[in-house]
């Protein structure tokens, strides 16, 4: 069987952005609809849009959490209050391996210039940053939902 770090990989390796690539690896386990999934983090790829502010593989992160809490707790205000304290939590713990949660400081480049795109095919950025972030995130996801 396919390891939930396995089809994030393949996932991202396909094409899909890292916040799509966090967020489906969970589609089975909480056995949410892959193609809405796709869409609905679809923008969050290149730290939201290309923006370069929260990585992705934190905000697909984030939306597993939500996803989770909803699923656990039928109280609106436990979902928000564990919400809360699994993102400070996991916001600790990926901010302690990457030392940021911007894309920009952790992948070291400016994705919308000529010389950015060139510094990532040259170091590549995808196959050796984002996809660290990816399976971290899925590592820390794990641990705080069991």
């Amino acid at each position: 069987m396919i390891t939930k770090k396995e089809k994030a990989i393949e996932s991202f390796k396909s094409g899909m952005n890292c916040a799509q690539s966090v967020l489906l690896a969970f589609s089975d386990q909480y056995k949410f609809d892959d193609n809405l999934a796709f869409q609905i983090s679809s923008g969050f790829g290149g730290g939201m849009g290309r923006l370069q502010k929260t990585c992705g593989a934190v905000t697909g992160a984030f939306m597993v959490i939500g996803i989770h809490n909803c699923e656990k707790y039928s109280n609106h205000s436990l979902q928000t209050d564990n919400n809360r304290s699994m993102i400070q939590e996991f916001n600790r713990r990926f901010t302690q391996q990457h030392e940021s949660l911007d894309c920009k400081d952790i992948i070291k480049c400016d994705l919308n210039s000529p010389e950015g795109q060139q510094y990532c095919k040259e170091n590549n950025t995808k196959e050796t940053i984002c996809t660290k972030c990816i399976t971290d995130s899925i590592d820390i996801v794990h641990s705080l939902i069991n």
